[in-house]
């Protein structure tokens, strides 16, 4: 593997980054998850518009977003896979130990790793904590993941492969690295972004491409919900067949099956949309 760690290509065992990276003491930074198809990316151009919102958000310089591009495609050329996660981190630098940034400027790595298509069909489960909807950092795409961390791990415990979360106001939000739709009374709805969600990629191009509704959701429509579904980067449009003790008839319901099948559509005739 050749991952580009701050201006160079370098081989994995040389891919380093000091320990006295703000990214590393502090979670001070932020990333993006752009999946590759054929060693090209997509919706590359949406990733990096969100790349720079999050680093406007946390207080970080703009990323150029040129040598972003740049790194991208020596990373993309150096990796040939069939179907990659391609991972770009954009960090406060080295810095002192503590809150305080250094002034040595941001560090940007890239890597990419080779993953399969997800499942037609999966499960999930709810955690009793919440999202706030109204925190610093709501919206950011940031590498303070650990609260996601510990999610995944419950639903692994589960036989589930993601976590949903209320929001403080006790309205259904997102999972811990997608977004969430259900079908009421066959009409598609999935949070707003005042909910707290991240505004998911693939999240606003099932919403424009399907017509779901932004509604804000009580947490137990999910007991009631017709059909749910997640959007995220490498799952696109994935069916929920079970939410903690429920199973939902039909494993992908009419609805789901109809944003499977657009998304598939609409994404592959173009890979920047």
């Amino acid at each position: 593997m050749r991952i580009w760690v701050n201006g160079e290509l370098r081989d994995a065992e040389d891919a380093r980054v000091s320990v006295l990276d703000h990214g590393l003491t502090v979670g001070d930074g932020i990333f993006e998850t752009v999946k590759t198809v054929d060693g090209r990316p997509f919706a590359l151009t949406r990733h990096l518009d969100r790349l720079t919102r999050s680093a406007r958000g946390l207080g970080l310089p703009d990323p150029d977003l040129d040598e972003v591009r740049r790194a991208c495609a020596d990373v993309i050329d150096a990796n040939p896979m069939a179907l990659g996660r391609l991972r770009i981190t954009y960090t406060g630098g080295l810095s002192p130990l503590g809150s305080d940034r250094g002034d040595a400027g941001p560090g940007l790595v890239v890597a990419l790793g080779e993953t399969a298509r997800r499942p037609d069909t999966t499960a999930v489960i709810t955690v009793p904590w919440t999202r706030n909807e109204r925190g610093a950092l709501t919206g950011l795409k940031t590498t303070s993941y650990a609260e996601n961390v510990v999610a995944l791990a419950r639903a692994h415990e589960h036989g589930a492969s993601e976590a949903l979360f209320a929001n403080t106001a006790g309205q259904l939000c997102e999972g811990t690295g997608s977004n969430v739709f259900v079908v009421l009374d066959g009409q598609l709805h999935t949070p707003p972004v005042a909910s707290g969600c991240l505004a998911g990629i693939t999240r606003a191009l099932a919403a424009q491409w399907t017509g779901a509704q932004e509604t804000e959701l009580p947490f137990d429509v999910l007991e009631r919900a017709e059909e749910i579904f997640l959007t995220s980067t490498l799952r696109d449009v994935q069916a929920v067949a079970r939410v903690d003790g429920r199973e939902l008839p039909g494993g992908v319901g009419p609805v789901t099956a109809k944003a499977m099948r657009i998304f598939d559509e609409r994404a592959g005739n173009d890979l920047d949309p």
